[in-house]
């Protein structure tokens, strides 16, 4: 299917650790590769096989200050020393060709984007209940105790927020859920 620029907007998409963010991502850009998943900037060091321009815009922290006073970041963060953040231009431009694009963020982030470009459409994707979340998230097997503790905090303060979006989608069976996004991202009839 060809973009169109009736249908072109911003979709901002954020959610708790372990709602399956990645999962509905992954299947939306397989059945809409029209869809541009926005790239993040960051002045962390590539990792092993990370490639610039596809994994990350790689910026050093004199060119990320620059462009943040530039205004020439959506949203951005500071995590462990490194910055993080969405550049204005390549979504700008992706827009003005008529491709829908994505952003795939932490609550923070959309925050921002909503202050900085207020017609995106914001999606919070929820688990069926905090039980199953925390069910997932220990079910990665691949943190400590401490961590999945963090990461259950976290996950009820933005639960919370679930009320400050647009729209929020159940992440209870994937496909539904997908269903619910194309809707909301204006590519189903």
């Amino acid at each position: 299917m060809a973009p169109s620029t009736a249908k072109a907007k911003l979709t901002v998409i954020t959610g708790p650790s372990g709602v399956g963010k990645g999962s509905l991502v992954k299947q939306l850009l397989e059945l809409h590769p029209e869809i541009w998943l926005s790239i993040s900037a960051t002045t962390r060091v590539p990792r092993s096989g990370e490639i610039e321009a596809e994994h990350y815009f790689f910026l050093s922290h004199d060119r990320f200050a620059d462009l943040v006073q530039a205004d020439g970041c959506l949203e951005w963060a500071e995590f462990a020393g490194n910055r993080y953040g969405t550049p204005r231009k390549p979504v700008q431009q992706q827009l003005s060709l008529g491709r829908p694009v994505l952003l795939e963020i932490e609550l923070e982030g959309a925050r921002q984007v909503r202050r900085s470009f207020p017609e995106a459409v914001q999606i919070f994707l929820a688990p069926p209940s905090f039980e199953e979340l925390e069910r997932r998230i220990r079910g990665r097997a691949t943190e400590t105790e401490e961590a999945i503790q963090r990461r259950l905090v976290r996950a009820k303060e933005e639960l919370m927020a679930q009320k400050e979006f647009d729209a929020v989608v159940v992440n209870d069976d994937l496909q539904v859920a997908v269903q619910e996004l194309e809707s909301l991202m204006g590519l189903r009839s």
